[in-house]
């Protein structure tokens, strides 16, 4: 009974069973005018702490929508820093997931991208994972722009307006070889 009680104390002083969870869980997001920054830092005396950022955002009405963000930590060495292990966009309705990151370097500089396609009007978060490799200081930042998708009328008015002047370009040649 007795080791028993040495071993699951022994087990809650355990880093692994101790690791904290660090950063500011939601941050809203103003993309009045498309894009926004976004980041976080971390204080010193975290090693061995995870991280869970949510950037949160409102899609426009009127129109669907393409998402491109980046995200990315710098660290003076591999073992100094943080390491992010995720990033992602979801629909805040049902926490559903819409796409997921693609890393596109690790180490010294950690460096994601994603990319959400034909989003609707509604609520979404961006989500950062990551853990914290070292005891010194260490931010996350980013940038998130949106653009709106053209509608299939405005192809068409596009089309329309492109053979509207073929036809006027080549009506003007053949009234100056006239």
């Amino acid at each position: 009974m007795i080791a028993a009680v040495v071993v699951a104390a022994a087990s809650l002083g355990s880093p692994a069973v101790m690791a904290q969870t660090v950063g500011t869980p939601t941050q809203a997001l103003d993309l009045t005018d498309g894009s926004a920054f976004f980041g976080d830092t971390f204080a010193a005396g975290n090693s061995g702490a995870t991280f869970t950022d949510r950037f949160t955002f409102t899609v426009p009405t009127a129109a669907t929508w393409n998402l491109d963000a980046v995200v990315s930590s710098i660290s003076r060495t591999q073992d100094t820093g943080l390491d992010i292990t995720g990033f992602s966009v979801y629909s805040a309705t049902g926490r559903t997931p819409v796409s997921s990151g693609t890393s596109l370097q690790s180490g010294l500089v950690d460096v994601w991208t994603v990319a959400g396609n034909g989003l609707t009007a509604g609520d979404y978060y961006l989500q950062v994972t990551g853990n914290v490799v070292s005891d010194q200081a260490t931010s996350i930042g980013g940038v998130v722009a949106l653009a709106p998708v053209p509608e299939p009328e405005a192809y068409g008015l596009m089309l329309g307006g492109l053979g509207v002047l073929g036809w006027l370009a080549r009506r003007r040649r053949n009234a100056l070889q006239a």
